[in-house]
């Protein structure tokens, strides 16, 4: 008989154990296009900056910027990689989530706790005598300090039947997943945003030469219209009218030097270091995008860590609902407490001076006016949020791709056309200086051709900086070099022995692609015994 309750009472533990009320997590499905519109076979065009990738070619390099070619950007981005105090940050919200992950896996073990203590304590002589004689409050009684040697052992364990404590787990581990995504998203912006200020100076630099020729062009001309003046042949109407728009041009190339220093700033500033300390020499701008392998769409949902926080984040609230469907269920503790206490030190580690109490608790909430209703209808609309959220997501990261393919499409037509605008406006001057010095044409038309010229040139060079802005923004769209491999796995975030301690924000290689069961595996506490597989919340 003794055998069969035994029996009983352990099936009923796996029975119990082996509930999980959490819903199975599923990944949502977003809605994904078959390819990409813009990246069409017609659409491409030799040096236009991107390529329909295969799969053999299709993964951007980790170190995507040294596609560039570019020395000194290949430096400061390993720079912004250690020293950017944003990515900082995320690397410690990234281990404060893990760290809660460790919080919530010390509740599967026993609380073990002690409080020795020593007190001195004297009973007032009123109360005194009502104690030693109840039956005569009346008589004077008395009064006696004594002492109080105690050294009590307190052991409770929550037994996790309802899978409260490992769905507090997952949830959290989950979270933390979705925290090292933000590493990598936080690191990957850095980076973009780094190469793109970067080609801003260069732009910069580049326009101010543009201004620099044409300023020599303009004092040239200023020459010319002064010596015709002299001799009589030119008006000093048009001498001041070289000299304004030599002055306009001067004021323009000065004018520069303000983007070009805001945009040093932000560069030292994204490096980690002062403004004041900052400098960046002139140099020229190569304005040649390289080639970025375009995948197909479903890859890009492995491929973008913004992607894969906002999934994360969903099966985080999956399991929160198991632990909001927990509170209906009854909690059962197993508590034992014992020790040592006497009123005499000599006496106090003696054995007549042991006591103990053991016992299990099973509590069970009878009526709350609808608490639990509330809370698990607050983690049901939490999951549908983060599943819109995620979809959002997704559907913007398209939108990004989408984005800049046509504008490097777009770009690089618009680019010949500029270079055409520029060797007509070039013929026209040299026709209008001819016309001029011939005393054709008046000089009105030199400077309207002067005008167009340099309108041009800095008309190109705008759409060479933008398209080497969209060229890092397609390479951002893209998700970089990351991947979901590249995510802290399940078992290293639940198991202390094997958890990542970053020395700094770079994430470290996983050695193994994220495929975690629900809720994931973790080792089994003590006192209970090994929950049955499962995959969701039925028996």
């Amino acid at each position: 008989m003794r055998q069969w309750a035994l029996f009983t009472g352990m099936a009923a533990v796996l029975l119990f154990s082996s509930c999980n009320p959490a819903p199975k997590y599923v990944k949502p499905v977003a809605p994904t296009p078959v390819s990409y519109k813009e990246a069409a076979p017609e659409q491409f065009k030799e040096g236009a900056g991107w390529k329909v990738a295969q799969p053999s070619d299709d993964k951007i390099r980790a170190k995507w910027w040294e596609m560039y070619n570019d020395p000194q950007l290949n430096a400061l981005e390993e720079r912004a990689s250690t020293a950017n105090q944003t990515l900082a940050a995320a690397e410690a919200n990234y281990r404060a989530a893990r760290a809660l992950v460790v919080s919530a896996r010390a509740a599967l073990y026993p609380t073990i706790s002690t409080a020795p203590a020593y007190s001195n304590s004297r009973i007032s002589g009123t109360r005194g005598a009502q104690v030693i004689n109840p039956g005569n409050p009346g008589s004077s009684g008395f009064s006696k300090a004594y002492n109080d040697f105690s050294l009590p052992i307190d052991v409770s364990y929550t037994v996790d039947f309802w899978h409260r404590i490992r769905n507090t787990i997952a949830a959290n581990a989950y979270s933390a997943q979705a925290s090292a995504a933000d590493v990598a998203t936080s690191l990957l912006s850095i980076q973009s945003t780094l190469a793109q200020d970067y080609f801003q100076v260069r732009a910069l630099d580049m326009q101010r030469s543009v201004l620099e020729d044409t300023l020599r062009n303009y004092r040239d001309t200023l020459n010319l219209t002064q010596t015709l003046y002299r001799a009589g042949i030119d008006s000093e109407e048009d001498v001041t009218l070289a000299q304004t728009q030599l002055d306009t041009a001067t004021a323009q190339a000065t004018d520069l030097g303000v983007a070009r220093a805001q945009y040093e700033h932000a560069i030292a500033t994204l490096i980690g270091e002062p403004a004041a300390d900052f400098s960046l020499a002139v140099a020229p701008f190569v304005p040649k995008p390289p080639t970025v392998p375009v995948a197909l769409p479903s890859v890009l949902l492995e491929r973008r860590p913004d992607i894969a926080a906002a999934e994360r984040q969903i099966a985080a609230l999956n399991a929160e609902i198991g632990v909001a469907r927990a509170a209906y269920y009854p909690n059962l503790t197993l508590s034992a407490s014992g020790g040592l206490e006497s009123s005499s030190f000599t006496q106090w580690f003696t054995w007549p001076s042991r006591f103990w109490a053991l016992g299990p608790t099973l509590s069970q909430t009878i009526w709350e006016g609808g608490a639990r209703r509330g809370q698990n209808e607050q983690a049901q609309a939490n999951y549908d949020a983060g599943v819109a959220n995620y979809r959002q997501t997704v559907l913007s990261a398209f939108q990004a791709v989408e984005d800049n393919l046509s504008s490097l499409r777009i770009l690089a037509q618009e680019i010949e056309q500029d270079q055409t605008a520029i060797e007509s406006s070039a013929h026209y001057l040299q026709l209008a200086l001819v016309r001029y010095k011939s005393g054709v044409d008046s000089y009105l038309n030199v400077i309207t051709a002067q005008n167009a010229v340099l309108s041009n040139r800095e008309t190109q060079v705008q759409a060479q900086l933008r398209e080497m802005v969209a060229s890092v923004s397609l390479v951002l769209a893209l998700g970089g070099g990351w991947d979901r491999s590249q995510l802290p796995s399940i078992e290293h975030l639940t198991d202390k022995q094997r958890g990542w301690e970053p020395g700094g924000p770079k994430m470290p290689p996983a050695t193994n692609e994220v495929s975690a069961p629900n809720p994931p595996q973790v080792p089994p506490a003590p006192l209970q015994p090994p929950a049955a597989n499962h995959t969701g919340a039925n028996r």
